[in-house]
């Protein structure tokens, strides 16, 4: 079993715990009300949730374009539903869920929580940048491009 870290403050002592658990579990939280509104709310339905500026002035679908709709073709299990709104996303929803969990956990043993590198942000730019131009790409269109 892991010791609890405890922090004397003016009141006495704590532990760390209940603190900085907070910020995760306030986290989870949100995306969780975030994904069952998602996941009771039909996004394939046109116009239920706005639409892209980008897809409807342009054409072009952004590297974000389907993401409600995998969304909740990902809350119900449907990973072919999902890839096919965005595949980019359904890669990427378990790897953000990894990486909260691994926040969790850490913020739970009492220990402090790593940043992302700087290279790890310029590489998720890079691969939206890439997608968003493979996506646009008209061989590829078919396969990367939402469902509309």
């Amino acid at each position: 079993m892991v010791p609890i870290p405890e922090v004397t403050t003016r009141t006495g002592t704590r532990p760390v715990v209940r603190s900085a658990l907070r910020a995760p579990l306030l986290a989870g939280a949100a995306v969780g009300a975030a994904t069952l509104l998602v996941a009771l709310r039909d996004p394939h339905a046109r116009g239920s949730y706005g639409f892209c500026p980008l897809l409807e002035l342009t054409g072009l679908a952004c590297p974000l374009c389907g993401g409600l709709r995998a969304t909740h073709d990902l809350a119900h299990l449907d990973l072919a539903g999902a890839w096919s709104a965005n595949a980019l996303w359904t890669v990427a929803a378990p790897v953000v869920v990894v990486l909260w969990l691994t926040w969790l956990l850490s913020a739970a043993r009492g220990r402090p929580v790593k940043g992302l590198s700087s290279t790890a942000g310029w590489v998720t730019l890079g691969v939206a940048l890439a997608f968003f131009v493979a996506r646009n790409l008209p061989g590829l269109q078919p396969y990367l491009t939402p469902w509309l």
